[in-house]
């Protein structure tokens, strides 16, 4: 009987912390609390090589503003190191980010939700005949892990194709 009590705590728990990883159920000043902490990023070169980073997430200026640092460790790409800075907007009721990396790169992003699904992309430039468009993708969101993709589209949103895809584990 202990042991059916102890299942049934253990599953109810885990389903109501689960639920607060699901977007309807967050307030959307918190909707990238979830990202805040330090994490392994595995990700794969693209020869079938694993590769690692860390990116570190805190909270900064009062809990409003999420600040990210990131740092390849190996691989082709070792010494790769970025920033970037997430707010929301209550003014204009949408999240904005910027990035910036050691390699010259800057990115202004704007955020938009997509079922559980956290995005940020670029506006859409031209590029000879074709609209380009760039996203990260933030999804399977769980406490301890999530998915971020790096999508790029050249016809302005319709249709997007993987470049990069990072799994997090958190370290802390």
């Amino acid at each position: 009987m202990k042991r059916i009590i102890l299942i049934v705590l253990v599953t109810c728990g885990y389903e109501a912390h689960c639920q607060e990883l699901q977007i309807s159920k967050i307030d959307t000043t918190q909707y990238f609390d979830f990202w805040v902490g330090k994490w392994k990023a595995t990700y794969d070169e693209g020869n079938g090589v694993q590769q690692y980073g860390i990116n570190t997430i805190d909270n900064i200026l009062d809990g409003t503003v999420v600040r990210e640092t990131f740092e390849l460790d190996g691989g082709q790409n070792k010494g790769f190191k970025g920033t970037s800075i997430s707010v929301y907007q209550p003014q204009l009721k949408r999240w904005k980010q910027a990035w910036a990396d050691n390699q010259g790169g800057y990115f202004d992003f704007e955020g938009e939700f997509v079922g559980d699904k956290r995005i940020f992309k670029t506006q859409v430039f031209g590029r000879g005949d074709k609209r380009i468009q760039q996203r990260m993708v933030f999804y399977n969101i769980q406490h301890d892990s999530f998915t971020w993709d790096w999508e790029l589209s050249s016809d302005g949103g319709k249709t997007w194709a993987l470049s990069w895809r990072i799994l997090y584990e958190r370290m802390e």
